[in-house]
């Protein structure tokens, strides 16, 4: 039995695997990458929403009491057309 490449012996098999590995490894970093890639940007985002929910809060203490229970509105306000 010859170990010679080529004549599928376990020098072959072993470089074959050797391929595998290396490979794995290749896709492995991709990988690891993008997860950092969408943590990042899941991080930006729910920076995004804390500071849309800060302003929507700031906005709800801005509407004068009373008027958001549907009565009157922009008409009330706003001056007749002739």
């Amino acid at each position: 039995m010859s170990e010679v490449a080529g004549n599928g012996g376990p020098v072959e098999e072993v470089r074959v695997l050797e391929a595998r590995v290396t490979e794995l490894e290749i896709k492995a970093s991709f990988a690891e990458d993008l997860v950092d890639h969408l943590n990042a940007q899941v991080a930006k985002q729910q920076e995004q929403i804390d500071a849309l929910v800060r302003e929507v809060m700031q906005l709800r203490r801005q509407v004068p009491e009373g008027r958001g229970d549907g009565t009157g509105g922009l008409r009330d306000e706003l001056p007749p057309h002739y």
